[in-house]
């Protein structure tokens, strides 16, 4: 969330940077400024009244020791007038902070001046592309009917015990779904990030204090009986074990790693590349997470890109990796970077991992602040994340790229995890 200090000093600033992501702030910018100016003259109102009241009860007391009893009860009367003005300014009053609350959550981050500008994925920017692009022998065919083929994994079962967008692996691809979630976990462990297990499920201010909400409502699975929310990535969890903390500038960097079930309802993408592992509702991802100093998020975030980058290698994929413009950057972040996997039997090119930097915009909604060593103030920490890495359309670029007229192939990075080196 922005600040009401920011938008308030930076009004015109901020509608020309969230033009960047299509984004039209001049009326909500100015329904805050006007929502706040609302909550001071409530907020004087409310203190002006308050004091005639704790004025007025001295007075009555006063009045009543030295006898006269009709002018106390004169002032008394008078008090109730006033209880009742305190009681609807105090409406007034948290009305005007809740509508202004509902204001902010509904504007997005200002994105870093690097992103370039750009409706969608199409203006994304390709940084650089790396690794060498398969020959596929003749036979080649995509990962679904490789994943019939092998028995390795089962969507039309997946469908039928829950719906589709929910496959079954089994066999051989159950092995290989493991193995790849132990290499990254491994890989992030080696890196520094703390591994940790959070739950599948969050509560409404988890969702609100990373973006997701309101923002994602639609896309999220929601419990509604106890209003919980299945995560649509572990960086909800994790990033909330920091909500309303208050850290010290040496804890600085915190990492974290997790794995997880993610769970999203993809409304609105039937038809959008949805074949086989391209598109899931349940998936499994490794998140990384970093909580930064300021001065060092966007270092940061080039080591979280590298680190990303390190493991698609040892994977011996082609990969590509794209800036993403004003258009494709998420709602929460500042600035971001998408990998890209070729997937050759498909003939394209899949998205495996996002890495953000979030600034202060998340800190922001969830209170996470730190103190600098002899200061008492406190300051907004910056929090960073990325896939490392989403698994399904890994898993179907190293089956298709993979493929030889004996079977699969496993990379030699996986083959002490899988303890095969040929699915066949």
């Amino acid at each position: 969330m922005l600040s009401l200090k920011y938008l308030q000093e930076n009004k015109e600033e901020a509608i020309k940077a969230l033009s960047i992501k299509n984004f039209d702030a001049t009326q909500i910018i100015d329904q805050v400024i006007e929502l706040d100016e609302k909550r001071k003259s409530t907020q004087a109102k409310l203190d002006s009244t308050q004091a005639e009241m704790n004025s007025l009860s001295k007075e009555i007391g006063l009045l009543f020791k030295s006898g006269k009893v009709e002018e106390a009860n004169s002032a008394k009367a008078k008090t109730g007038e006033l209880k009742e003005s305190i009681s609807e300014l105090n409406t007034e009053m948290n009305s005007a902070i809740s509508d202004l609350n509902d204001l902010l959550l509904k504007i997005p981050n200002i994105p870093h001046p690097s992103v370039p500008a750009g409706k969608g994925e199409e203006e994304n920017v390709i940084e650089r592309t790396e690794g060498e692009m398969p020959n596929l022998y003749e036979g080649a065919i995509p990962h679904w009917e490789l994943a019939k083929k092998y028995n390795i994994i089962d969507f039309e079962l997946g469908n039928k015990i829950t719906g589709a967008g929910f496959p079954l692996y089994r066999g051989k691809g159950a092995i290989f779904q493991r193995a790849l979630i132990n290499f990254f976990l491994d890989e992030n462990r080696k890196a520094g990030y703390e591994e940790v297990i959070p739950p599948l499920m969050v509560n409404e201010a988890s969702g609100y204090g990373t973006g997701q909400l309101p923002d994602k409502d639609g896309q999220m699975y929601h419990a509604t009986e106890d209003n919980l929310y299945l995560i649509p990535t572990a960086e909800v969890p994790v990033t909330n074990i920091y909500r309303d903390v208050i850290l010290k500038a040496e804890d600085f960097p915190i990492k974290n790693t997790a794995y997880s079930a993610c769970f999203r309802r993809e409304a609105g993408s039937y038809g959008k590349d949805v074949r086989g592992l391209n598109r899931l509702h349940q998936f499994d991802k490794v998140e990384i997470v970093q909580l930064q100093h300021p001065d060092k998020s966007y270092e940061a975030l080039d080591q979280m890109v590298a680190h990303v980058e390190s493991i698609i290698k040892k994977l011996e994929l082609p990969y590509r990796l794209l800036r993403l413009c004003g258009g494709d950057t998420s709602f929460t972040s500042a600035l971001t970077f998408d990998f890209e996997v070729y997937s050759a039997a498909q003939d394209k090119w899949l998205e495996v991992s996002s890495v953000s930097n979030f600034e202060s915009y998340q800190a922001n909604r969830l209170k996470l602040r730190f103190k600098e060593k002899n200061e008492k103030k406190t300051q907004l920490a910056h929090t960073l994340n990325g896939s490392a890495l989403a698994l399904p359309r890994i898993v179907a670029a190293l089956l298709e790229n993979n493929q030889c007229a004996e079977g699969i192939r496993i990379p030699k990075a996986l083959i002490p995890y899988t303890g095969f080196d040929m699915i066949d």
